[in-house]
């Protein structure tokens, strides 16, 4: 006969579908998190929403002048905010990897490959956090669910 006590109904269910993870797991996984966070909100949405010269340079390149700018800057700063919200942290990595396959067809196409490696360097460490997160997925799935 077992002495544990069965787990509250408010249990959070990602809590309970997530395979259980040592603390330097966890540790690494919201430090690569915020990391990332970070990069995406000041390094890249940052400059295109304040209209640095070098944003504005490269997406008239592009040919989306200032429009194709802000919403590129809009889409960065969201996945950067919604890499911080648990119940959007197992999606959100899998739309930032969209973003960056246009940067990367971008850099290809537009700029000769310049920087053509870093979407890609920086969709190991998204592809990672879609993984490690993906049980926040169900949970997201069933607030839907529920909400219509």
């Amino acid at each position: 006969m077992s002495n544990a006590a069965p787990a509250p109904a408010s249990v959070n269910a990602a809590a309970v579908a997530a395979p259980a993870r040592s603390r330097a797991a966890r540790i690494a996984l919201r430090t690569v998190t915020v990391l990332l966070a970070l990069f995406f909100a000041f390094a890249s949405a940052l400059p295109k929403l304040i209209g640095h010269a070098s944003a504005v340079e490269a997406f008239d390149r592009i040919g989306w002048g200032a429009p194709g700018m802000y919403a590129i800057g809009l889409l960065e700063l969201a996945g950067a905010i919604g890499l911080l919200v648990p119940v959007l942290s197992g999606v959100t990595p899998i739309a930032l990897c969209g973003l960056l396959v246009g940067a990367f067809i971008t850099q290809l196409t537009v700029f000769d490959g310049e920087n053509a490696a870093t979407p890609l360097i920086l969709m190991v460490p998204l592809v990672v956090l879609a993984w490690a997160r993906r049980a926040h997925d169900r949970e997201l799935i069933a607030l839907l669910r529920r909400a219509s």
